[in-house]
């Protein structure tokens, strides 16, 4: 059988499939269940041996029906099928039939010279490769033990975006940088208060995730949670869309209609754009934050709101208020608390946190296997600046997984804005400056990011900064690192 294995296999071949029983940590080997379906026995028998060369475990099925009923009953990670089997259709069948019942798996096709344009569709339609007859035993085993690897990081990654989320997760926020611990840590602190709280930051940074957290986390989580907009807003719209308005108000008020103080009573009330609202409408949201009054439109009748209120900017309140622009009472009632949220380009080792998580998001969305994130991609997304922030940084990856091809991204997906990016810059934007920065810090510094980027994984840490993982233990133990 040695020589065999090692020549051609030139008639019909079949449908390999393999599934990943278990992967010890660290374990280069992939040991697969094998499904071989071949209606050519002695091919089938002859691929089959070649696959239980490298550990593989094999079942030979040899037709169509009996691979679908080994892919309704199973679970795969990488199936072969011949293009051509008891019908010229059989092997794009097996195809659809393994997209819709093993979305997870890998599909090879094997296929004649001639069958070449159909395979490329094939390829279209989510095949992982092909292969042309006569098939070179050892190339077939090289591709197949190539789509298993592909299977088992599929696994590990949606394993480990799963350990990311429950260890660097707070109700949608995702960072262990020490500004975004900062930032949960004082979410936890206010939000069993009913302190008003101001949330400050960028567009873009998920300040809207940080006041849903407060109230999520807070003794009114059973309540209602009610979001308003207060930018591009007139004063009379504000204030009907704020306190509401009784019949007759005005004209087209047909009836009474609650503002959203009273609809989130004994809840929490988002103010988003708050630093938006015209100056002449913010006494009266004053009045309403200290005294728990309001008064609808077109009447005089005082009702009473209990609202946990919390606010949010990306404008500086502070110079504002002294330019008379933003009353400074309103100010330092709405401040009780406050919450700043860094820009994304100051917490550069959060990227891959985010990327892994989004990545994740939207494939699933699409119903598509999780692609895998390479190190040259990873340091391109690391590098940009991401002037939008994290809202930017999720487009970008929505974009990517949606137009990418093949089970991992490629820089080729990467927006032509980032991948064109200066690399000096990306440099000194993800470094600093250097100078009088002591080398303990530095190289403390070093580690931090690296295992950041590598997302926890020591091995690969220790490949990256150049030393042993025994090294990298011990300074992990000596910084303090996680």
């Amino acid at each position: 059988m040695t020589g065999v294995l090692s020549g051609h296999l030139s008639a019909g071949t079949g449908l390999v499939t393999l599934t990943i029983r278990s992967l010890m940590a660290g374990n280069t080997d992939i040991h697969a269940q094998v499904l071989l379906v071949d209606d050519d026995r002695g091919h089938a028998e002859t691929m089959a041996e070649a696959l239980k060369k490298p550990g593989h475990v094999c079942t030979i099925r040899h037709s169509r029906a009996e691979a679908e009923d080994e892919l309704r009953h199973g679970a795969f990670d990488v199936i072969v099928t011949d293009l051509v089997m008891e019908s010229p259709t059989a092997g794009l069948e097996v195809l659809e039939l393994a997209k819709r019942l093993q979305p997870d798996a890998e599909t090879i096709m094997v296929t004649a010279h001639g069958d070449i344009p159909t395979a490329k569709r094939a390829l279209q339609g989510g095949a992982y490769d092909f292969i042309e007859k006569p098939i070179d035993l050892v190339v077939f085993r090289n591709l197949v033990q190539r789509a298993a690897e592909t299977v088992v990081l599929r696994h590990q990654n949606s394993r480990l975006k799963g350990e990311l989320d429950a260890a660097f997760g707070f109700e949608g926020i995702i960072g262990d940088s020490p500004a975004m611990r900062q930032v949960v840590a004082l979410i936890r602190q206010v939000a069993p208060s009913s302190i008003p709280v101001l949330v400050r930051g960028e567009s873009g940074t998920g300040k809207e995730l940080v006041a849903a957290a407060i109230h999520k986390a807070s003794r009114r989580a059973s309540r209602r949670y009610v979001t308003f907009n207060a930018a591009g807003q007139s004063e009379s719209l504000l204030e009907d869309q704020l306190f509401g308005h009784v019949r007759g108000a005005f004209t087209g008020a047909d009836k009474d209609r609650e503002g959203v103080f009273e609809f989130a009573d004994k809840g929490t009330l988002f103010l988003d754009e708050i630093g938006d609202m015209p100056l002449t409408m913010q006494p009266k949201l004053l009045r309403v934050l200290e005294t728990g009054d309001l008064v609808r439109l077109g009447s005089n009748e005082q009702r009473k709101t209990d609202v946990r209120f919390v606010s949010a900017t990306n404008r500086d309140l502070s110079q504002m208020s002294k330019d008379g622009r933003f009353r400074e009472d309103l100010y330092y009632r709405i401040r009780g608390a406050e919450i700043v949220i860094p820009p994304l380009r100051e917490r550069r080792e959060d990227i891959p946190l985010l990327v892994n998580h989004a990545v994740g998001k939207y494939a699933a969305e699409l119903g598509r296997p999780r692609p895998l994130v390479p190190q040259p991609v990873m340091m391109r997304l690391i590098g940009y600046d991401w002037p939008g922030n994290v809202r930017e940084l999720f487009n970008a990856i929505h974009r990517m997984v949606v137009t990418s091809q093949g089970p991992e991204l490629s820089l080729r997906d990467v927006p032509d804005e980032v991948r064109s990016s200066d690399d000096s810059a990306e440099g000194q934007g993800a470094v600093g400056s250097l100078a009088g920065v002591g080398l303990d810090k530095l190289e403390k510094e070093a580690i931090r990011q690296t295992l950041a980027m590598t997302a926890g994984n020591r091995e690969q840490t220790a490949q990256m900064l150049g030393i042993g993982e025994r090294t990298l233990y011990r300074k992990l133990k000596e910084y303090g690192l996680r």
